[in-house]
């Protein structure tokens, strides 16, 4: 039985640091939200580097350190295939969708469909959107606790509170909702983007040194070298080799389509695209989310697939969880990481799960705000909103959902293994909202009411054959492409109806000519969106660098040796000064 370290008081004290870091940066926000366009989309100011760490970020959670990990566990690299997808979906974007969505001059992301389609098609998304988003928001909760609880070793104790007895794992989401939910409602999108952006700090150091310290480890005392040498000769071909369901065609095909669509027609991602200045930097935010995508997964699924010769019996190990393959990556951390560190990756691991929370908040406010309370306020004749009252509509929107999200968290089943239950419910939910976006982006001569029709008719035919019981062993794969071609066959049909002169085609026309004009370059300098918000990062890097080095001197173990901190906090510090240069003040001409 290995010996784990579980998280001590210097763990405790830097997640608190993260907690506080989290919290500050949304009140550190809330100075810069002037109004909705500032909430909303950070009035288009947002440099395209931090704009492209943010997307990237927002594309992953505790579910990539979880549940994916537990996926590469038992295929092996196999894995790669399918986590590095993304890097195909960005390319897409930087060809096509991103400077198309510059281009849709939208406040907020479901103005498209008001634009593209009908208020009505908004109305219609908004509120079947709703109880998706909030059961996403407690999927991603209840898997961010599997990792945690086991990290902080309480998953078996209890608390009490108020009269109620909690388990590890409700206590855990009860803390984690609550400030998921304060920074989120106080900051808006800025708040996305500058808590993303630390994220994305702490998940580039994590991954530096868990890849190295794991694979050294394999090697058994022969350094780098001889780790791979025995994850090449002494895993299986099979495993080495891509093999099995992540080639699958029909499921490869399947995941390929899921990609292309949630990394280019998500919400989140529409407005991270109209953050940025000019359809250049929306480009160069895309590309840069390739070469993360490509990169990224490497750093986690070897050391994962390296878990396979150092853990063989993950039952043995977490004999209470239901996928015990799920805590191989944590087990990693644990093994090899010391105090202080394990701490980081707790942090690391929260940071992104909250960061893809926000983006759901962020995107379903502003929809029920710009595109739904407000046409309804003028068409039941009260007098217009302002647009303080706007953002506050919108931040109670959040408050609403953050806490039905954490709520559902304390009650949802668990249907076999997280990464299964993600890419099921994603593949009933998600291609069927996304069809008609990506179509509608594309080809704009449809009527009005195509969007609803073919929504419609990807859900009815997606559970048409889920009540049949149709392909079993492709369950997945049934799902997405019986949403695409439901879609699709309705989409084109609709075509046949489209009048140019009816007075509903009439924005859809607008948007067309639109969407054919670049749009000009921002002349824009400092203000919402200057280069100093690098300096923040640069301080918070700093910060948490410097703890880190602090906690060289705890105590720790030959296998974790507490130098790992000091190589860390050193990284940490490094990119904290550079970000700050970045950010220094121009020198002016004479």
């Amino acid at each position: 039985m290995p010996h784990f370290n579980t998280v001590n008081a210097f763990d405790y004290v830097l997640i608190a640091l993260y907690f506080a870091i989290v919290i500050w940066v949304g009140f550190y926000a809330a100075r810069k939200n002037k109004g909705t366009a500032d909430f909303f989309k950070a009035s288009g100011q947002v440099p395209w580097f931090m704009a492209g760490v943010s997307s990237w970020v927002a594309g992953f959670s505790a579910f990539m350190f979880v549940a994916a990990a537990g996926y590469t566990y038992t295929h092996g690299s196999g894995a790669l295939v399918i986590f590095t997808a993304a890097t195909w979906a960005y390319l897409a974007g930087y060809f096509y969708f991103a400077p198309m969505w510059r281009r849709a001059r939208i406040a907020a992301p479901l103005e498209f469909l008001t634009r593209r389609y009908s208020p009505s098609t908004t109305y219609f998304y908004t509120v079947t959107s709703i109880v998706p988003q909030i059961v996403g928001v407690a999927q991603g909760l209840y898997i961010l606790c599997i990792f945690v609880s086991t990290a902080l070793g309480f998953e078996s104790q209890s608390f009490h509170l108020l009269g109620l007895t909690l388990t590890g794992i409700q206590a855990m989401m009860l803390v984690v909702g609550a400030v998921m939910i304060l920074y989120s409602v106080v900051g808006g999108l800025w708040a996305a983007v500058l808590s993303d952006a630390i994220q994305g700090v702490i998940i580039l150091v994590m991954s530096v040194i868990i890849f190295p310290v794991s694979i050294a480890y394999v090697g058994q005392g022969g350094g780098l070298w001889a780790g791979f040498k025995r994850l090449a000769t002494e895993l299986p071909h099979d495993y080495l080799v891509p093999s099995g369901q992540p080639v699958d065609p029909w499921f490869l095909s399947s995941f390929m389509i899921a990609s292309l669509l949630g990394y280019n027609v998500a919400w989140h991602f529409a407005q991270r695209y109209n953050s940025v200045p000019s359809e250049r930097d929306a480009k160069k935010m895309a590309l840069l989310g390739a070469g993360l995508s490509m990169l990224g997964p490497l750093t986690w699924t070897i050391p994962v697939m390296g878990a396979r010769l150092i853990f063989p019996d993950m039952h043995a190990l977490w004999p209470n969880l239901k996928a015990p393959e799920e805590a191989s990556f944590v087990s990693l951390a644990m093994l090899l990481l010391p105090h202080g560190m394990i701490g980081f990756v707790v942090a690391a691991i929260l940071s992104a799960t909250l960061g893809q929370a926000n983006d759901a908040f962020n995107w379903l406010s502003a929809a029920v705000t710009k595109d739904v309370y407000v046409p309804l306020r003028r068409r039941f004749g009260f007098a217009p909103a302002t647009d303080l009252h706007q953002m506050r509509t919108a931040q109670l929107t959040m408050l609403v959902i953050g806490v039905s999200g954490v709520a559902l968290a304390f009650v949802i089943s668990k249907l076999g293994g997280a990464f299964d239950f993600a890419l099921k419910y994603y593949s009933i939910v998600g291609p069927g909202f996304s069809m008609p976006v990506m179509l509608g982006l594309i080809y704009r001569k449809t009527p009005w009411w195509s969007g609803i029709a073919s929504c419609c008719a990807a859900f009815t035919l997606t559970f048409l054959l889920m009540g049949l019981g149709a392909f079993p062993e492709q369950v997945y794969a049934r799902n997405v492409l019986s949403a695409v071609v439901g879609s699709t066959v309705v989409f084109v049909i609709s075509a046949f109806f489209w009048r140019a002169d009816d007075p509903k085609s009439a924005e859809a026309i607008r948007l067309d000519r639109d969407l054919r004009t670049p749009v000009p370059e921002s002349k824009l300098a400092g203000g919402h969106g200057a280069m100093q918000v690098y300096g923040v990062i640069g301080n918070l890097s700093l910060v948490i660098g410097l703890v880190l080095l602090g906690c060289g001197f705890v105590s720790s173990t030959p296998i974790a040796p507490a130098s790992i901190n000091v190589i860390a906090g050193g990284l940490l510090v490094a990119i904290g000064l550079v970000l700050r240069w970045v950010a220094r003040p121009a020198k002016s001409a004479g």
